[in-house]
């Protein structure tokens, strides 16, 4: 007889935030801006590169001077999120905090633009250090999308 298997914690983190975005996307915004322990969460909806089809991605999220920011963490891993991909190839990008959706223009800086590591320190913040954790676990910097209101 084969037993189940036992999922890892990684699997149970990645199940949790597939549940988030599914009831921020189903109640339209009303539930999951918050994320667990308070961190601000926003839909970003970007076009496939490929296929032209819309694709929304929960992310935490920082502010500056009325811009949103997230990171393209990847939780660590050695490769950009597909949706840091798909915002290079078309900008013009929706946001949703909460019930409201805002058109956006996004933008991603590099480690070499000159206030990387404050808006990096903005964002960190805003997810309880986690971001600080992924940049140490991999050598490819991490790159920061700063999204500003159309």
């Amino acid at each position: 007889m084969k037993l189940p298997s036992v999922p890892t914690r990684r699997t149970v983190f990645l199940k949790t935030l597939d549940l988030h975005q599914a009831v921020y996307e189903k109640s339209r915004g009303v539930i999951g801006h918050r994320l667990l322990a308070g961190m601000p969460t926003l839909l970003l909806r970007t076009t496939g590169r490929r296929t032209g089809q819309v694709r929304t991605t929960a992310l935490v999220y920082a502010e500056d001077a009325g811009r949103r920011l997230v990171v393209g963490s990847n939780g660590g891993h050695r490769r950009d999120p597909a949706w840091i991909l798909n915002l290079e190839a078309e900008p013009e990008v929706e946001l949703q905090v909460g019930v409201r959706r805002i058109p956006a223009v996004a933008s991603v800086l590099r480690t070499d633009a000159p206030d990387y590591e404050r808006l990096f320190a903005l964002c960190n913040k805003a997810n309880r250090g986690t971001f600080a954790k992924y940049r140490a676990r991999t050598d490819r910097p991490l790159p920061i999308v700063v999204l500003t209101p159309r």
